[in-house]
């Protein structure tokens, strides 16, 4: 009777809860619910589950929350991707421990089982090279022998899985162990660019692995909820690649390289500008766009670029918006996180395709570490691994101020044409010293 009341109502929280977070000013309730969701969930799990096994499951239960909390404490916003990497991770895992557990089970046919196992452990060794990446800036000089090695461990798995016709633990476990490390070596070469979509990719494959986990126990709630998860993910991964024109085989086995005939820094001549000149740009613009990238992240300047805007636009009465790449940062929608835990007015908050007709009645530009994605070279150079990428058209702006510790390329290993422009002041150092210097003066006037 409680099934029948609390299934139809988690399915509807699940779904609300999805489409909630497709928007930025309804993201906040899209989390509420699915917490609700989820709350109604272990209500129910532990009112089906077998006295037997109430203690471990509630020890578990609370072993996995201490943990989770601990880790959303600890861990500050920009190093988010890393952490969802590995939450990506965790899912296959127990998706496939779940797989070897019912290996053993009568009434389970080991196709499914199978299935369970290499989903999963792929899921975890591949999010765990993606973590690795995104947490310590692990590069591969030379991906071949990952690729070999990969290449290798596919044989065997394809050997252990020919071989398994018994379902042994033995073979169950060999398998399990062979399909994580072929996750990691996969996904280790991958180039560090290309990480958003391999997250989303990798959060697709973690739902996917909850759906087999469903089938294989009968349980809708999974199937429906993994199946929302993948979706998602696929989407999300399309759109990604999209938003880079980029597609799946480039993304892993054409990810971005340096270009070897060039030399940085570069020697071309660029203007250096001053805390003052950027402070007297943006108090006498009308308009201002801001576009953040990774180097907001990595100097954790969110609070700092979310209270200058305040300030321009309550002191000054200048009009300020934030332009959102797709692809800005490590993981999808890295940004909007950064500038909503900051406060930002959603209503501030723009996308690519919304704001890019708006650059060249901008006074300024202000740019924040977002370098491949501003480069102009998407546009006219067509042996460029960025060619025909959608950016945002900073170079149309009036002025351009580009936040940066250097002039060193971003990821694609490209050249920025945009820092050497006349109507570009460049400002060397860390974003959020910067920016409060800024704060500072424009604070004075």
């Amino acid at each position: 009777m409680m099934n029948n009341i609390l299934y139809p109502i988690i399915f509807i929280l699940f779904i609300s809860s999805i489409n909630a977070l497709s928007e930025p000013k309804k993201a906040y309730r899209g989390n509420q619910l699915a917490i609700f969701a989820m709350a109604l969930t272990l209500i129910m799990s532990f009112y089906q589950i077998n006295e037997t096994y109430l203690l471990p499951a509630v020890l578990a239960l609370v072993c996995g929350a201490l943990v989770g909390i601990t880790l959303a404490a600890r861990i500050k916003m920009p190093n988010l991707p890393q952490l969802i990497a590995l939450l990506n991770g965790f899912g296959g895992l127990s998706a496939g421990i779940i797989g070897i557990t019912e290996s053993s089970g009568p009434n389970h046919p080991l196709g499914l089982i199978l299935l369970i196992i290499i989903i999963g452990f792929i899921t975890f060794g591949g999010s765990t090279a993606a973590f690795l990446k995104l947490a310590t800036s692990f590069t591969l000089k030379n991906s071949l022998v990952m690729r070999l090695t990969s290449a290798i461990l596919l044989f065997l798995i394809a050997i252990n899985i020919y071989c398994t016709n018994t379902g042994t633990l033995e073979s169950i476990l060999g398998l399990a162990l062979l399909t994580s490390l072929w996750g990691f070596c996969f996904i280790l070469p991958i180039g560090g660019a290309d990480m958003a979509i391999v997250i989303s990719l990798l959060n697709a494959f973690s739902g996917w692995s909850t759906v087999a986990v469903g089938f294989s126990l009968e349980n809708a709630l999974l199937i429906i909820v993994g199946t929302l998860i993948g979706s998602s993910g696929i989407i999300l991964t399309h759109i990604m690649t999209k938003a880079m024109h980029r597609n799946i085989y480039q993304v892993i086995f054409q990810p971005f390289t340096a270009q070897k005939e060039q030399n940085y820094p570069s020697n071309r001549p660029f203007h250096q500008g001053t805390i003052r000149d950027a402070a007297f740009l943006l108090e006498n613009a009308h308009k201002v766009i801001i576009i953040p990238g990774f180097g907001m992240a990595a100097a954790n300047a969110q609070n700092e670029i979310v209270n200058m805007a305040q300030i321009l636009k309550t002191k000054f009465n200048v009009k300020v918006k934030f332009a959102i790449h797709p692809v800005a940062g490590r993981m999808p929608g890295h940004m909007n996180v950064l500038l909503a835990e900051a406060d930002a007015d959603s209503n501030d908050i723009y996308e690519l395709k919304d704001i890019n007709q708006e650059f060249p009645t901008t006074d300024v530009a202000f740019v924040i570490g977002a370098n491949d994605i501003t480069n102009p070279i998407a546009k006219t150079k067509k042996d460029s691994p960025l060619y025909q990428m959608p950016i945002l058209e900073v170079e149309q702006a009036k002025h351009i101020l580009i936040v940066k510790r250097s002039l060193s390329p971003g990821y694609a290993q490209i050249d920025n044409p945009l820092f050497y422009k006349d109507n570009t002041l460049m400002l060397l150092g860390d974003a959020q010293k910067i920016t409060k210097q800024i704060i500072a003066e424009i604070e004075n006037d």
